[in-house]
């Protein structure tokens, strides 16, 4: 099958041309038809199966055939990295097409801000915004959505676990009801089953390769304790020499300390966390994918929204909480039929995690053995009051005596 059999106008079947998008993926056969016939979908599909293209085209297709100079399409999304993915994404297919489109998002300053409103008052066709940020522009009362066509959720699951819920129904309040809704997700949990059913109208579904691994990533792990950790990513990065890593820290401390340790080795690495300004991240991204800065220390933030070709290797420094975030990590590799390979560094407290990242992969991780000179290490304890008094004796429950009032 071929984007010709779609019907496309001549806009954007040169917008695909001049992109080399020549076949849909599987997503994209089966969404596309259906959001063409005016079906509100909820589709199922993980990281790199070609979901974006599948809700942006036949958006931008109807947008050709029926120009507006309102706002029609409202594109939710739950980083501001995903909106600027998703905005490039539409820069490129709408080339040859008078389709405009602005990204929304937080943590940018006045002058963006500024830019947002702008873009909102005089009507770019297509917004892409993070919901907080779309909020604060609603509640300033001059952003108009009564030509709505389109709301599309991408990521559904992300926005909901990162408690954008209420956020999302309040900027619901502000939209027609004669609309289209199309939602994506990586998994179909209750939670989503409710959100679309408040949301959709007899919804169309579709379920692509849920939670499953791209089939080229060779995934491993190592029984390996906090205090070894640093020592075995650094025999790794220097036995492997990728030419492109993204290493996935639980906490944005960890990526800063493992960043300060790989860079003494003389690494060319960066990192990407809460604390970086917007213009900061898309600098760091922007030398990653040009690959003048090979390594790149993370927290969660990039486990989802980045689209960057060709990365060798993940490492899940911590293990993550959520079986599902496992697999949008190592997604980051073996992207379009590509192969790569995924390394786990696991403590005891996190083995439990692991259990469940198995159990919903369907398979046993394969196990490497230490590399020689580097130990299992030891278990990091947390400080607990101590609640022995004089002479070593336990106190009670209290852990300290006190003389009874009155």
């Amino acid at each position: 099958m071929t984007f010709d059999e779609f019907d496309f106008t001549h806009e954007l079947l040169d917008g695909l041309d001049a992109m080399g998008f020549q076949t849909p993926t599987p997503i994209q056969q089966q969404a596309i038809p259906l959001i063409m016939d005016r079906s509100d979908l909820i589709a199922c599909a993980q990281t790199g199966t070609g979901k974006t293209a599948a809700f942006v085209l036949p958006v931008l297709d109807d947008l050709v055939l029926y120009p507006s100079d309102k706002t029609t399409t409202l594109i939710l999304v739950p980083t501001r990295e995903l909106a600027l993915q998703i905005d490039q994404s539409l820069q490129g297919f709408s080339y040859y097409t008078p389709v405009s489109s602005t990204p929304v998002y937080g943590g940018s300053d006045g002058m963006a801000f500024e830019r947002e409103k702008r873009a909102l008052k005089e009507g770019a066709n297509v917004i892409i915004a993070t919901p907080g940020r779309l909020l604060a522009h609603l509640n300033l009362g001059y952003v108009d959505f009564s030509h709505l066509r389109y709301l599309i959720l991408d990521e559904a699951d992300r926005m909901l676990n990162m408690g954008f819920i209420f956020d999302i129904y309040r900027i619901v309040s502000f939209l027609p009801k004669e609309r289209q809704t199309l939602m994506f997700s990586a998994t179909m949990s209750p939670k989503i089953r409710e959100l679309a059913k408040q949301l959709l109208d007899k919804p169309a579904e579709i379920s692509i390769a849920v939670s499953k691994p791209a089939a080229g990533v060779t995934q491993s792990i190592y029984k390996v304790e906090d205090s070894s950790k640093n020592r075995l990513v650094q025999r790794i990065m220097k036995e492997k020499q990728p030419a492109s890593v993204i290493i996935f820290t639980g906490t944005k401390k960890k990526a800063k300390e493992l960043e300060r340790e790989l860079r003494v080795l003389g690494l060319k690495v960066g990192a990407i966390h809460s604390d970086l300004e917007q213009t900061e991240r898309e600098e760091m991204l922007r030398q990653f994918r040009n690959r003048k800065m090979p390594v790149l220390v993370a927290t969660d933030i990039l486990s989802r929204g980045i689209d960057i070709e060709d990365i060798q290797m993940v490492i899940n420094y911590d293990v993550p909480g959520d079986a599902e975030d496992y697999i949008h990590r190592i997604g980051r590799t073996a992207r379009a039929e590509s192969t790569g390979e995924a390394i786990t560094l696991v403590n005891g407290p996190d083995r439990r995690k692991l259990q469940r990242i198995e159990q919903l992969i369907g398979a046993p991780i394969n196990e490497l053995s230490l590399p020689e000179g580097i130990e299992p290490g030891v278990t990091e304890k947390k400080p607990g009051r101590d609640r022995r008094g004089p002479g070593g004796k336990h106190t009670g429950r209290q852990g300290n005596s006190r003389k009874p009032q009155g």
